[in-house]
């Protein structure tokens, strides 16, 4: 049996190729958790179509990331934080403070906790430069600066 693969599937291949598999795999299997399609001329078409679309959209989230993160490069962003003795904070920097600092401050609401890349919490003053996770390959890097309250 030839199938349309509409996911990839482990052992069997990639998005859009047309494989030959067993009947009852295909049948039992890949068709009904719609991991494939019948290989016939219509659902090719139609498969195509849908893949095309697809790739489309992914190209136009990844410029619209690769704009996120012009604007986000060297943004700069100040917390004032309650200092102990010799430059040390009473509490700490968290990147959970960071995304939402990001978010008030751009109004992107794409930023989350997760996609801060901060070692571990600041706990002292200064500048850092911490990294922002917005795909594999978009890493922009925004300053941060804790200075001493008042």
């Amino acid at each position: 049996m030839k199938v349309f693969l509409l996911k990839n599937v482990a052992n069997v291949g990639r998005v859009g190729e047309v494989k030959e598999v067993a009947d009852g795999f295909g049948r039992n299997y890949l068709i009904p958790n719609k991991l494939a399609l019948l290989a016939t001329p219509s659902s090719l078409k139609t498969a195509e179509a849908q893949l095309q679309k697809e790739r489309q959209e992914e190209e136009h989230f990844a410029t619209e990331l690769s704009q996120i993160a012009k604007q986000l490069e060297g943004f700069p962003i100040t917390f004032k934080a309650k200092v102990r003795s010799e430059e040390s904070l009473y509490g700490s920097i968290r990147d959970s403070d960071i995304a939402a600092e990001l978010t008030h401050l751009t109004g992107l609401d794409i930023i989350d906790k997760g996609k801060i890349e901060l070692e571990e919490p600041i706990r002292q003053l200064g500048e850092y430069e911490v990294a922002i996770r917005l795909s594999k390959d978009l890493a922009p890097k925004v300053k941060v600066t804790v200075t001493k309250e008042e």
